[in-house]
């Protein structure tokens, strides 16, 4: 994921860029105030529907603990520059953030650097999450970072189209050929991200997984994934289910040419099911993990600063986002699938049936590796 969001990436505008810089500039500090009353401060980068979500449940935990106030610090919605301006404030030692927002490549490298606190010192239950969301959290046989919520990245569908969804990558060109010949608005069979960024990645992840491959930085020259990357070629340049343009396609360019009708089958995120509303694709969607095995899951987490002042404080506070209850509120509000396996319950179901589908296809989801660093 590209940027912060399992409903798409969020983009960075100029408008959005000077608010972060703005803010960064003012910064805000936590500290101890008078009557035992502690400010931490929370950095993130949401913007729009999750950052209403956010400010919610930051309102909601402090109406529960009187004596915590929450300060959102909003950093850049563009992954590459909210890191380097966390790093700034943590090569400084500032101790301020003190929860942090982190994608799933992030925890390894910072905590190797001595910059997030060892929650293991708060003995984690760490037993309710989904077992792949993890992993990313981990260094050294310690957790520096635990999941808030994810994003799983799959094989999208119309359902008015075809009936069951394709058990093979073979399966898949016939049925996105049948499609394409059935209805004459289909101009594309298949649509993914093909452009040259991380989401390029994702997609050959779903890709991979289909062909019991992996993305794996240490041996990426397997029989499977030279499968994977010639099936996307031929995808453009064989049998024509994809147009040249995918190479220059990211997650909203690829929702697009779904939710307006166009293309039978995408490779994208959840978030499309809440941006159909309204289109002619609406209620006619279907989710899996393509082939039944290929699904990229991209993983928020949330951490603390080692330099914190408030580290108890700030440990609350995850705890209350990543409380069901909490979760399930935000998968409704904003689109972002829960991290935790109880989180996907009647409740839920009933607010956002298609996180039935989520569930499955984050079940199987593949993490991303950590960055180059650790």
């Amino acid at each position: 994921m590209g940027t912060f969001a399992s409903s798409p990436p969020a983009r960075l505008t100029a408008v959005a860029f000077a608010l972060s810089l703005a803010l960064a500039a003012c910064g805000g500090s936590g500290g101890q105030e008078s009557g035992g009353k502690e400010t931490i401060v929370f950095a993130e980068a949401g913007l729009g529907t999750e950052g209403k979500a956010t400010q919610d449940a930051i309102k909601a935990f402090e109406q529960a603990n009187p004596n915590i106030t929450v300060k959102v610090q909003t950093l850049s919605a563009d992954s590459t520059q909210y890191l380097q301006q966390l790093q700034q404030r943590l090569v400084a030692g500032s101790s301020t953030p003190d929860v942090i927002r982190v994608d799933e490549t992030y925890p390894a490298s910072l905590a190797k650097s001595g910059w997030l606190y060892d929650l293991n010192k708060f003995n984690p239950d760490l037993s309710g999450f989904l077992p792949a969301a993890l992993a990313p959290g981990k260094y050294n046989g310690h957790t520096y970072a635990v999941p808030w919520f994810v994003g799983a990245e799959g094989l999208l569908y119309r359902t008015d189209l075809v009936k069951e969804p394709p058990a093979t990558p073979a399966e898949l060109v016939s049925a996105a050929q049948a499609a394409m010949k059935k209805d004459p608005k289909i101009k594309y069979g298949l649509a993914f991200e093909g452009a040259k960024y991380e989401g390029a990645v994702t997609s050959f992840m779903v890709f991979a997984g289909a062909f019991g491959g992996k993305f794996d930085p240490a041996n990426l020259n397997t029989p499977q994934n030279q499968q994977a990357l010639q099936f996307a070629y031929d995808a453009v340049n064989t049998n024509h289910i994809a147009p040249k343009a995918v190479t220059g396609w990211k997650e909203g360019e690829v929702q697009q040419a779904f939710t307006s009708g166009q293309a039978a089958f995408s490779i994208n995120w959840p978030f499309v099911f809440a941006a159909s509303k309204g289109s002619p694709t609406e209620g006619k969607i279907g989710f899996v993990p393509l082939a039944g095995k290929g699904a990229t899951l991209g993983i928020q987490n949330l951490a603390i600063n080692a330099k914190t002042k408030h580290a108890e404080a700030a440990w609350k506070f995850i705890q209350y986002l990543n409380s069901v209850p909490a979760q399930v509120k935000r998968a409704v509000d904003a689109g972002d699938p829960p991290s935790l396996t109880a989180a996907y319950n009647a409740d839920l179901f009933k607010q956002a049936p298609y996180y039935k589908q989520v569930q499955k296809v984050a079940e199987v989801g593949a993490a991303r590796p950590p960055g180059p660093s650790t």
